[in-house]
């Protein structure tokens, strides 16, 4: 690493330590449980407001992470706080699955099941389990990962809305920009992301219990099928992604479609792009080229490549990350998870590459962040959104959308590609 990348290291190691951190664990409700979910511009606190699954869930996902990569006991703690609310309140013991919402207390607010929704409690579960090494969690994801598979989806892919008793439901939850979708990019993406992470679990359970004498082969039988089923799926995903959500001519991903994967907009999605560039380089490295059908393992890396020198001509301007383009206009707002995306899904271009303006973009896009996006306020976090100038938007700190995911892993993932070499 050169200097400017070891100072890049440090200044973010340092935001996840001394700001993301301890922001997050200050909004754990240690009387109704979970964390409060909704923080205002004027950082006034709702201790009444609604609690999101998603929410949570990602808080679960962060707090584990976190306590992986640095060993603090409290950490671990923070992540058994947000899984006990998540399996005391959040899953629906009757029908399956976790909701959508909750209200402050746990009672459920939203009752719909949404898949991209039980995508993150995979995600969160599975990697609470990497911390905790809890099987009731490992266990909990496996039958999400089942409900999907047998309720949520169809020969061509991936669904999304439901009601409560698994019935279609209209998707307005993940539809934008003036359409509803039967299928969407952004489920898919985090579908595959889910499966991504539970796969990663299976294979470290799997490795933990090899030489356990005391697992019954029936145990392992059934450890050798669930690695199976989800590395199956996981590749099958893969594989959709490329054949029928990524567009070659526009080297993009459409984002909103129909049934049969007609696109219902011109739009060009600069974040879900960046991101999924690296998050799909990840998942093909942990299944390997040997899970592919021939030449499927370079077409899909050679995407994801593609996707990451689209958006550095179209999106990125010197120092930040615009959000979007709609029908040829761009949306030059800068999102606080598109630019955390960004510094990472460059950083991996650059892994891949070798290529300096990936890593050049990168590293402006973190100044930009670091001037702009993070909130210098005590007791606040990062903006939502700036303008391009830096002038921050009035949004809510925290809300149900709005959550440690996108920055903390944006941190976990730059400690680890720029760590120092012995």
């Amino acid at each position: 690493m050169n200097e400017q990348q070891t100072n890049m290291r440090s200044e973010i190691e340092k935001e996840l330590k001394e700001h993301i951190i301890p922001f997050w664990l200050s909004m754990k409700d240690d009387e109704k449980g979970g964390y409060y979910g909704l923080l205002d511009y004027d950082l006034s606190l709702d201790k009444k407001a609604p609690k999101g699954c998603i929410l949570n869930s990602r808080i679960l996902w962060f707090f584990s992470g976190a306590y992986l990569k640095l060993g603090d006991k409290e950490l671990l703690k923070a992540a058994n706080h947000a899984y006990d609310f998540m399996m005391r309140y959040c899953m629906d013991g009757e029908k399956g699955g976790i909701y959508w919402s909750m209200t402050y207390d746990g009672k459920v607010l939203d009752d719909t099941k949404h898949t991209y929704n039980q995508a993150f409690a995979i995600y969160a579960l599975s990697k609470y389990y990497l911390a905790s090494a809890n099987r009731q969690a490992l266990d909990k994801a496996l039958e999400l990962f089942d409900l999907i598979e047998e309720k949520m989806r169809d020969e061509e892919g991936y669904l999304e809305a439901f009601n409560r008793d698994f019935t279609p439901s209209s998707n307005e939850k993940l539809s934008e920009n003036g359409v509803i979708a039967e299928r969407t990019m952004n489920t898919a993406l985090h579908v595959l992301e889910a499966y991504t992470g539970l796969y990663e679990a299976l294979v470290k359970n799997d490795a933990s219990d090899a030489d356990k004498e005391c697992i019954s082969e029936d145990m392992n039988n059934l450890q050798d099928k669930n690695l199976e089923r989800v590395k199956k799926r996981l590749t099958d995903i893969l594989i959709l992604v490329r054949r029928r959500i990524y567009n070659p001519l526009l080297k993009r991903q459409e984002v909103f479609f129909d049934k049969d994967y007609n696109t219902l907009i011109d739009l060009h999605s600069y974040g879900h792009d960046i991101e999924s560039s690296w998050l799909i380089d990840r998942a093909v490295e942990d299944l390997g080229e040997s899970a592919f059908p021939d030449g499927e393992y370079e077409k899909i890396r050679d995407m994801t490549l593609e996707m990451a020198e689209c958006v550095i001509d179209k999106a990125y301007n010197g120092q930040s990350f615009s959000n979007e383009c709609e029908k040829g206009k761009v949306d030059d707002t800068c999102i606080w998870w598109v630019q955390a995306e960004a510094v990472v899904g460059f950083a991996n271009a650059y892994r891949k590459t070798g290529e300096e303006k990936f890593l050049k973009a990168a590293e402006n896009i973190w100044a930009f962040t670091k001037e702009y996006m993070i909130d210098k306020r005590q007791g606040s976090e990062w903006y939502w959104e700036t303008r391009a100038d830096g002038s921050p938007i009035r949004r809510e700190i925290v809300e149900p959308w709005k959550c440690p995911y996108h920055n903390g892993r944006m941190c976990f993932e730059i400690m680890d590609m720029m760590r120092e070499r012995d």
